[in-house]
């Protein structure tokens, strides 16, 4: 560990411990202590820096200019492309201090916040005011709203809300050469010039570090109805969406698929069944509407039970009728790690697809992976609502060739653009995915995205090895 931090350049710890203080820093032994989240290489660095306030975070980048030493940003730890993996002679920069919640407007419906505060503490503190960000995912607990800022993180209620990039008004960060760019606008209409927060929101801290935003706010329903159906096609699932959107009662709040390989695996893990349900069906789909009244809602979900059944007579359905049967009903959906029981650390892939290119998708998807290997099979669920699709492998990582790899993601990844789709929807590309990019995206669109970071981050300091690869500019340039 003293060889690592011996990696940094003389005197840096102690300018750092000058600007934060040496109690914020950790080194050694002390950063073994942490938890790596998802990523076990994120702790990499020879130091953990947790800065209080934006202005530490500008001394930080500051000094780390003036010493040639680049930055990790890091918030929850919670990506799953290996956004923020660290090395020797870097420093992670964690947004654990900046957590504090600025300000919640009932009135005006909007929060400030820090880069730090966890998505579940926002909700919880909006929700004393009848408030929700419009925006939640599994992870709500430990992902930070820097964190789902940095990947424009999607989640639950995308199809309806839209992604992080439609609920931020405005954000402060502290860009590569250490100035702080500071537009905490906090209303929705606001055509002053080039929207510049956009090119911070998804960049994955490649372009600065995101310490403080503007997040719009929506009343929450006061009531809820939660529904289970099982359908023997996509289309049919599709149906069910489309009349859920037209609900007469209520509006619909979460639209979450489960083909069946996985709803199966899920039930059987949790032990769960219900009477008269169906285990046969090809996609399992939750409903959840919120409203006025509960009981209103409930009778509006078996409307739509009742509607389905007239042109597809094989559907199944279940409904909550208590928190602990829809706590029961989501776990199936939320606790997709239960995969890793039986395939230690399966490769997950995260795709979108226009509605009408995911039955068609997901069918070829299971045949070109069962010519990658004999056996290979995918686990798919998601955001049906918005056509994001989270796809995991029946096979434990180390079971797996490089081949096999370069394989699925030929399966996964070829032709997606041409579909108008994207092979990363909410989980971004990290240092995982860059292959992926180069081999999908447009040449003209990665040409601009390294002359974008040429240009803020000429000295390629802020979370390089991330997002794009600068000595692909060729590539860039040619790829088709």
């Amino acid at each position: 560990m003293i060889e690592q931090e011996n990696a940094l350049p003389a005197g840096f710890l102690s300018d750092l411990a000058s600007a934060v203080g040496a109690a914020n820093i950790r080194t050694g032994a002390a950063i073994a202590e942490l938890d790596p989240g998802e990523e076990p290489h994120n702790l990499g660095a020879s130091a953990v820096v947790s800065p209080g306030t934006t202005g530490e975070v500008a001394a930080i980048v500051g000094l780390c200019v003036r010493h040639g030493v680049s930055m990790v940003p890091q918030g929850g730890r919670t990506g799953l492309v290996g956004g923020g993996v660290s090395t020797a002679g870097q420093i992670v920069v964690s947004t654990r201090r900046l957590d504090r919640i600025e300000r919640l407007g009932a009135d005006e419906r909007v929060a400030v916040v820090e880069a730090g505060c966890t998505l579940q503490a926002l909700q919880e503190a909006a929700l004393v005011h009848r408030l929700e960000p419009g925006i939640d995912l599994p992870a709500r607990g430990s992902a930070t709203i820097g964190g789902m800022i940095s990947t424009n993180a999607g989640g639950i209620m995308a199809f309806r809300n839209g992604v992080m990039r439609h609920r931020i008004l405005g954000l402060e960060a502290v860009l590569p050469d250490g100035s702080v760019y500071s537009d905490l606008t906090r209303v929705v209409k606001n055509s002053a010039g080039y929207d510049l927060k956009h090119l911070l929101i998804g960049a994955e801290g490649t372009l600065g570090i995101v310490t403080k935003v503007a997040i719009k706010l929506d009343a929450v329903p006061p009531a809820h109805a939660v529904a289970l159906f099982g359908f023997d096609s996509v289309p049919a699932a599709l149906a069910a969406i489309r009349r859920a959107l037209d609900a007469r009662v209520g509006e619909l709040r979460a639209a979450e698929a489960m083909w069946a390989d996985y709803f199966r695996y899920a039930a059987r893990h949790f032990a769960w069944s219900a009477p008269d349900f169906s285990m046969e069906h090809r996609i399992y789909l939750i409903l959840s509407l919120g409203g006025a009244d509960e009981a209103a809602l409930q009778e509006e979900l078996a409307a739509i039970y009742e509607e389905l059944l007239e042109s597809h007579p094989e559907t199944s359905a279940v409904l909550a009728s208590s928190l602990a049967q829809e706590q029961a009903i989501w776990r199936l959906r939320e606790e997709s790690a239960v995969i890793y029981v039986d395939h230690p650390n399966s490769p997950s892939f995260d795709v979108s697809l226009p509605l009408s290119q995911v039955d068609d998708y997901v069918r070829a998807s299971v045949a070109g992976l069962a010519g990658v290997s004999p056996g290979l099979a995918p686990f798919v669920f998601g955001h049906l609502g918005d056509g994001n699709l989270h796809i995991m492998l029946n096979r434990a990582e180390d079971a797996l060739t490089a081949d096999d790899i370069a394989g699925v993601e030929a399966v996964l990844y070829g032709g997606i653009r041409q579909r108008g789709g994207s092979f990363s929807a909410e989980h971004g590309v990290g240092s995982k995915r860059i292959h992926a990019l180069y081999a999908t995206a447009d040449p003209v669109k990665l040409s601009l995205m390294h002359a974008i970071k040429a240009i803020i981050d000429p000295a390629d300091l802020m979370n390089p090895g991330k997002v794009i690869d600068p000595s692909r500019l060729a590539d860039a340039k040619h790829s088709d």
